[in-house]
């Protein structure tokens, strides 16, 4: 039997859809196998981190940082208080696929979480959930109930003299609590807002002690790796792109939704598996990595795979993975109004760049949209960026300026048809 959950999909699987986030359906998939083989072998933590430093896993939040490597940057032989935190406050545009494991498969994550902890010796960590699924976030409540009532959570797991308590938080649906220190600084009941780094989180995180965040599915392939090994995950995918990666997929293609590939597939097979273009038309452009990814046209998307280095060479990112299809009725003045206008929105506005920067952006791509535009405001965009990119406490500023570098750089044409001519060049608009 194979179950599609969104997208998502479990092959073997025999029991009710209903019931697959249980512990129980999970256990059937070979769950909590990898925690019960590192204890039982009394595995060492620094082996642990070995064979997830051997898989290639890159943070699958957008940074793409190698998550073995960031293991080790704790202090060694801190004796106190280490936390271990999971960013689930998903909030880049065109980005799903957190919230769909959180619903399906919360167990991956909440084993992942445990092995983590044992490889860097916390012993608290917290899970916080974007606060606009609470429905989720109440299923994560109960599955953190299945875990501790079987054993695998809590004090002295499973009779290993191990201990981890874990927690789930409810964060309120700000998008700069997508920024790690955001995050602490909002679990710690403050404002959502950047800290200064340095220090950063590994040596001064979560109430001031050393703290290791990850993303979502980040957490959710370590159990895989423990349990079948790092250089197996490896070869699921190609040389400093190891193992498989979920793609959100959506905009004009005929099937959207969640896809796990291989990292190094081709686009043009992600595209297919997605149905293809809606209504036959023809692709003119994919923002592959969540809206602060630049957007790249067709013809460099077609002959692309989909991994960190492919699509940094293409001059993009694959960032959470979020790919969003823009098919060749999209007018892109207007898909960048829509893309500045959120980052405006979502600033914080505690860096004056920042804060006032996005405003401006903003405010220039609106009056082109609406034939308002002149042909210095072209200049004016991309000197604006200059000013704004690398000089905030956090990356908001950068991810608004990247959607606009990325769009002036492939369509420029366009913008400056609506420059002189006070209309849109595609039909429709």
């Amino acid at each position: 039997m194979t179950v599609y959950v969104k997208g998502v999909v479990f092959e073997g699987v025999e029991f009710d859809q209903a019931d697959h986030w249980r512990l129980a359906a999970y256990q059937q998939r070979g769950g909590y196998s990898a925690l019960k083989k590192i204890l039982s072998e009394n595995r060492s933590p620094e082996s642990v981190i070995e064979e997830v430093k051997a898989s290639g896993l890159r943070g699958r939040g957008g940074a793409g940082f190698p998550t073995g490597l960031k293991w080790t940057f704790l202090p060694k032989g801190y004796v106190g208080q280490k936390y271990l935190v999971c960013n689930s406050d998903e909030g880049e545009p065109g980005t799903f696929k957190d919230k769909d494991i959180l619903a399906s498969n919360p167990h991956a994550l909440i084993e992942g979480m445990i092995l983590a902890a044992y490889a860097t010796g916390a012993s608290v960590g917290y899970n916080y959930i974007h606060g606009e699924i609470f429905e989720i976030y109440s299923l994560f409540e109960a599955a953190l109930e299945e875990a501790r009532a079987a054993g695998f959570l809590g004090d002295n797991i499973l009779g290993s003299g191990f201990s981890f308590q874990l927690h789930a938080h409810h964060g309120y649906g700000a998008y700069i609590c997508g920024e790690e220190s955001a995050l602490l600084e909002s679990l710690e009941g403050k404002k959502g807002q950047p800290r200064y780094k340095p220090p950063f989180p590994a040596t001064f995180g979560l109430y001031g002690k050393p703290t290791i965040i990850n993303n979502t599915e980040t957490y959710a392939s370590v159990p895989w790796i423990v349990r079948e090994g790092g250089q197996k995950f490896l070869e699921l995918g190609k040389p400093n792109n190891g193992g498989t990666k979920l793609f959100s997929v959506s905009g004009h293609v005929n099937r959207p939704g969640n896809y796990e590939i291989p990292l190094g597939t081709p686009f043009a097979e992600l595209l297919e598996m997605a149905g293809g273009m809606r209504g036959g038309k023809r692709l003119k452009a994919v923002i592959p990595g969540g809206s602060s990814a630049p957007v790249l046209p067709a013809d460099i998307m077609m002959d692309i795979t989909m991994d960190y280095d492919a699509i940094a060479k293409a001059g993009s990112m694959l960032g959470s993975g979020a790919v969003i299809v823009m098919d060749e009725s999209v007018c892109m003045v207007k898909a960048l109004e829509r893309l500045s206008y959120f980052y405006f929105e979502e600033s914080c506005g505690q860096c004056t760049p920042c804060r006032e920067g996005t405003g401006w952006l903003y405010r220039i791509v609106h009056r082109i949209e609406h034939g308002e535009g002149r042909p210095e405001d072209l200049e004016l965009l991309a000197s604006l960026g200059d000013n704004i990119a690398g000089r905030t406490i956090c990356a908001l500023g950068d991810a608004a300026v990247l959607p606009v570098r990325g769009m002036l750089k492939h369509f420029k044409s366009e913008f400056e048809y609506h420059i002189e001519n006070k209309r849109c060049l595609v039909p429709g608009y």
